[in-house]
């Protein structure tokens, strides 16, 4: 959240900001209602220190008439304060609402765009293979082998959600295991196991609501939703703490489902894995002084990227531009895999500096050793992997021309030494 002082003295910056990134927050509307509230908090305060003042001349006044005034006086200000009080919490509760629909502003270095076609590539990494058949999309790969199955997932839970089977869904619960241990054991994160609902004030605070509310799963009448992403719960755990500085960064490695409407989605890559109401996240997270931030950034892509080339998936890193930005995201890289059988690149990571949009929401504070004031910290979140769309590059990316499937090398020890993937007998 962007602070109202900030904006108000800042109103030129701000502006410039929202049009970078092509968003509609009432900024004008959001101002008028500052400048009536401190108008009217000058007024209201005005008449408490005139009731108080009038309080105190009524008992040191002797004359019965000039107290009975002064009393009548002192009702008629209780009067216009009990109007004016909660009038004055009303446009309070209003720009509080307004400041919700606010999104960061974009990092100077975030190049300008407006939408996805205007993202920066920065970096191509291994070479998409060259196939002597026609490469077939995974959704076709997978039926052939069995270990799909979307006609009976519809029948479970209606369309955008998958089934896996047999050494698909061995195959899925290896890649889960896996990139939680590689992100354990290569780079230092600390493996936490958090709830798959959230509250209200956990998804507000991590900036999906108000903003997201109908792409999420909200569960009637226990003020509870469907996590859309373990960044949720991870900003949560934290909530209303002041962080030693001497211990940052924290950083968390977490496998959630994620639950997700994609109300504004229908129609786009909707088919197979590419695009579902539910899918396996393993998320990377930290907690960070802020003049640290942007150097942890560029860790967070390096250890997301390492993650990818261990997978041996070919793949693509792009900056997003102003106008593709993540509502609570200064920066964002967003990692891509090549996917031979639908010809397209797919989005697999995405890793972002909130800097302090989300820690000013939760109250996430840090004291540097010897200090006497706290700051809030900054946050980053990151996939590490996305599980489903990797799963389409592990199937379309290491198909081959008998049907079967080559798993990498990484996942075999997770799978007692399983090489490829085929069909298994006794599935109808």
């Amino acid at each position: 959240m962007l602070p109202l002082r900030f904006i108000r003295e800042n109103a030129d910056l701000v502006r410039a900001g929202l049009n970078a990134r092509a968003d509609d927050a009432p900024l004008d509307d959001l101002l008028e209602l500052d400048r009536k509230r401190r108008a009217f908090l000058v007024e209201v305060e005005q008449w408490r220190a005139e009731r108080k003042r009038v309080s105190r001349a009524i008992g040191a006044a002797s004359d019965p008439g000039e107290r009975e005034t002064l009393i009548a006086r002192t009702r008629a200000l209780s009067t216009d304060l009990d109007e004016a009080e909660p009038e004055l919490g009303r446009i309070e509760a209003e720009i509080d609402r307004l400041l919700a629909h606010f999104p960061a502003l974009p990092h100077a270095s975030v190049p300008a765009g407006r939408d996805a076609a205007d993202n920066r590539l920065v970096a191509t990494h291994g070479t998409p293979r060259s196939f002597d058949f026609e490469p077939r999309p995974h959704w076709e790969i997978g039926e052939t082998l069995g270990v799909l199955d979307f006609p009976r997932a519809a029948k479970i839970a209606g369309s955008g959600f998958w089934l896996f089977r047999a050494g698909g869904a061995r195959l899925q619960r290896a890649l889960v295991a896996w990139a939680i241990d590689f992100q354990v054991r290569e780079h230092g994160y600390l493996e936490v196991l958090v709830p798959a609902l959230v509250t209200s004030r956990g998804m507000t605070d991590s900036g999906k609501l108000p903003k997201f509310a109908d792409d999420s799963y909200e569960v009637s009448g226990d003020g509870l939703w469907l996590n859309p992403t373990a960044e949720v719960p991870l900003t949560a755990m934290h909530r209303d703490e002041v962080l030693d500085g001497a211990r940052l960064p924290l950083r968390y490695v977490a496998y959630t489902p994620a639950f997700r409407r994609e109300a504004g989605a229908a129609g786009i890559d909707t088919r197979g894995l590419q695009r579902l109401h539910q899918f396996d996240k393993v998320e990377l997270y930290s907690f960070c002084l802020p003049e640290h931030s942007y150097e942890e950034l560029e860790m967070m892509r390096g250890h997301a990227e390492a993650a990818v080339e261990a997978l041996g998936l070919p793949y693509r890193t792009l900056e997003m531009c102003t106008g593709d930005l993540g509502f609570t995201a200064a920066k964002t890289y967003d990692l891509e895999a090549w996917a031979p059988g639908v010809n397209a690149w797919l989005e697999i990571s995405s890793i972002s500096n909130c800097e302090a949009f989300q820690a000013r929401r939760a109250g996430i504070r840090a004291r540097k050793p010897g200090g006497s004031h706290s700051e809030y910290v900054h946050t980053l979140n990151g996939s590490g992997l996305g599980m489903a769309r990797t799963m389409v590059g592990i199937l379309e990316n290491g198909q081959q021309a008998d049907g079967t499937v080559r798993v990498p090398e990484v996942l075999q020890p997770y799978l007692d030494g399983q090489t490829v993937l085929e069909v298994e007998p006794g599935w109808q």
